[in-house]
């Protein structure tokens, strides 16, 4: 028997049946959600590249739309932001090594220093350390050093740097072309869909563009502070590699809620081994208080109005990423995030398309 106006069997048709329809189209759609990420899993070379290109073209594509304003042609004003991107990258990499290179053998100057004030503090500190429980760590250290297992993570490691340089070619490669072209790919995937759903797809495209680019570049200015407040305190304490540690704090900026930590850290360690505990304390003071004033401060104000994503969503995305891919999967959970809250409101119409403008209307003055 069916019901005379749904043409549903009755078995299906109270709140029982109801309820197991949708858990089948619930266990559907996590089915084809678990297919998706174990596909893009199995070839990151590829994925994370390609993901890696559309964000950064989300972030660069206003340059390359100020210039084609003023009358650039596109295909030049996307080699321009091209080379100016990479002349700054490539100058600060420079830099650091040479900055690495030269300050070097001061820090192995103090290091010698820095170990026995370190040793003298931890002997003699609140918690005393024996001496025997210093040596027996730093002998299973050594014992992994020049153990098989740490020469068989070389070689993994050595692996992973061919990747490395193999994905960021493709990046390059890919993100040219998105700069280039990404109007004429936007209209070509968006015409694969039904007729009635192209406009919402344009603008879901439209405003992802806009979190992307705007999660990008602020990201960039906290992460900026955050290297040059810690940057000059090392600068002011005197401690070895000030200007390097402080770019590497900013590369870490762009892993939130852990990534200015870690970095944190080894500015921390750093300053332990040339200046002693003092210092060191110092600079953890400095990297918690950064820290504070980016999380209640600098990430609401400049990325709140463009992620609107609570804090406890940004954490669980970073451990799935985490978990799928490494520092990598960190690195790309939140904006990832961001773009399917972004698609998710604007397809269910959380975010409603914009009113079309009547015939004759007068355009605002």
């Amino acid at each position: 028997m069916t019901e005379p106006h749904t043409g549903i069997a009755a078995i299906w048709s109270d709140g029982l049946g109801r309820a197991s329809i949708r858990s089948v189209q619930a266990l559907t759609v996590a089915a084809l959600a678990w297919a998706i990420i174990w596909t893009a899993t199995r070839v990151p070379l590829v994925i994370i590249p390609v993901l890696i290109a559309v964000i950064l073209a989300a972030a660069i594509s206003p340059l390359v739309r100020w210039l084609t304003e003023r009358s650039w042609p596109r295909a030049l004003a996307v080699v321009a932001s091209f080379v100016a991107i990479l002349a700054v990258v490539g100058g600060i990499i420079t830099g650091i090594v040479i900055l690495v290179s030269r300050q070097w053998a001061e820090l192995s100057a103090h290091a010698a220093a820095g170990v026995a004030q370190l040793h003298s503090f931890l002997t003699t500190g609140p918690v005393p350390i024996s001496d025997i429980q210093i040596t027996a760590a730093i002998d299973s250290v050594r014992e992994f050093f020049t153990s098989s297992t740490f020469g068989a993570e070389a070689l993994i490691g050595a692996r992973t740097v061919g990747e490395i340089f193999a994905g960021a070619i493709l990046m390059v490669v890919t993100l040219f072309f998105f700069l280039k072209d990404g109007p004429e790919i936007r209209t070509f995937l968006i015409g694969f869909l039904p007729a009635d759903h192209r406009a919402k797809a344009r603008l879901a495209a439209d405003r992802s563009t806009v979190v992307l680019g705007g999660y990008v570049r602020g990201t960039a200015i906290v992460a900026a502070i955050d290297g040059l407040v810690v940057g000059i305190t090392l600068v002011i304490l005197g401690v070895p590699l000030a200007l390097p540690l402080g770019v590497f704090i900013f590369m870490g900026g762009f892993i939130p809620i852990i990534g200015a930590t870690v970095a944190g850290t080894l500015a921390i360690a750093v300053a332990l081994i040339s200046k002693g505990p003092v210092q060191a304390l110092i600079v953890l003071a400095v990297v918690i208080g950064v820290n504070q004033l980016e999380h209640h401060f600098l990430q609401p104000v400049l990325m709140g109005k463009v992620l609107r994503i609570h804090g406890l969503a940004i954490l669980l995305a970073l451990a799935a990423g985490t978990l799928l891919a490494g520092i990598v999967g960190a690195l790309l959970a939140v904006p990832i995030t961001a773009v399917a809250w972004t698609v998710l409101k604007t397809w269910s119409g959380r975010d409603p398309l914009p009113e079309p403008e009547q015939p004759g209307e007068a355009e605002p003055q």
